[in-house]
């Protein structure tokens, strides 16, 4: 890019709306459960849309804790990995244009996950935020938190702790 003119904001996030959905679709499961990502600038909210199969106990009714699990192990996972692939696409080391699921760099590994259930998850769609505690070229460690209708009213929280993928260059 040249020093001259600034690239046009509009450019800039087209690129990163297409670097997101590129590493959403190289995970299926992110489908199936019925996740997607709102962006805003560098922050990603994770939105598990509600489906009823998505119930684990219809007598309640709630959400079932091994959806909630994935659906807070899934939005770590795309902070982190959103973020390695927005500096390699700003960098110049990957051009946006190349992406697909085939190009990707490797995503983060789990090497552990731990869920703290605070209260049913109603059958809703459900919002989750992750933040980056610690991240360094092998490891990085994520709390992520998760709600339903209001912010401050959390259903679910997680911390994990994951292998980051070797880094070319």
């Amino acid at each position: 890019m040249s020093r001259g003119k600034p690239e046009p904001v509009e450019r800039i996030k087209q690129r990163r709306d297409r670097a997101l959905a590129v590493l959403v679709e190289a995970v299926p499961y992110i489908g199936f459960l019925g996740v997607s990502f709102d962006r805003r600038g560098d922050e990603l909210t994770g939105v598990l849309s509600y489906d009823p199969k998505l119930i684990g106990n219809p007598l309640l009714p709630a959400l079932h804790g091994g959806a909630i699990a994935s659906f807070l192990e899934v939005t770590a996972i795309m902070e982190l990995s959103f973020t390695l692939l927005w500096d390699d696409v700003e960098s110049g080391r990957i051009a946006a244009e190349s992406l697909s699921p085939a190009t990707l760099p490797r995503l983060p590994k789990t090497i552990d996950f731990t869920v703290d259930y605070l209260r049913s998850g109603l059958p809703r769609d459900a919002y989750a935020r992750a933040r980056v505690n610690r991240q360094g070229r092998r490891y990085a460690s994520v709390h992520v938190e998760a709600w339903q209708d209001n912010r401050q009213r959390l259903f679910a929280q997680a911390t994990g702790h994951f292998l980051m993928p070797p880094r070319d260059g």
